[in-house]
């Protein structure tokens, strides 16, 4: 079994009772809906990664932010026939402005290596089974009842 730790920061971009969800490919969460974000690069504030993510992810400029919360959850993955056990460390952050279009469809590349896109979900819509664990735990948060 391998363990790690990952660290990110992520936005929540919310429309009335709507959130901005990407959709996931490769990783833990692959086909999973998960609030846009992620990895923090070396020498970067968690302020920086979160402007660079949402525009690679997202298509967006982060004009106004506020944190909104520190986050430790862990997830277990079966990659390659191995075990892997993963803490997943974040800071969440809400995004109050921004602008930009939203990339509906995102193309893979070595910049963006984990979103095909991104869209506004209805939360009253979604489920469990549907989500990270991150976003779930987040939109929970922020007072939603997500259906298991």
């Amino acid at each position: 079994m391998k363990r790690y730790k990952h660290i990110g920061s992520y936005g929540l971009v919310l429309d009335n009772d709507r959130i901005l969800l990407i959709n996931k490919v490769g990783g833990p969460y692959d086909g999973k809906l998960d609030l846009p974000g992620g990895t923090i690069e070396y020498k970067e504030t968690p302020e920086k990664t979160l402007i660079r993510e949402l525009k690679e992810e997202v298509g967006i400029e982060v004009i106004k932010y506020s944190l909104y919360d520190g986050i430790s959850t862990d997830l277990e993955w079966i990659y390659k026939d191995e075990l892997h056990k993963i803490q997943h460390i974040g800071f969440i952050y809400k995004i109050d402005k921004y602008t930009g279009n939203i990339l509906k469809n995102n193309i893979i590349t070595e910049i963006n290596d984990d979103s095909k896109g991104c869209n506004f979900y209805d939360i009253s819509a979604l489920n469990k089974s549907m989500l990270s664990n991150i976003a779930f735990i987040e939109i929970e948060k922020l007072g939603y009842k997500i259906k298991e």
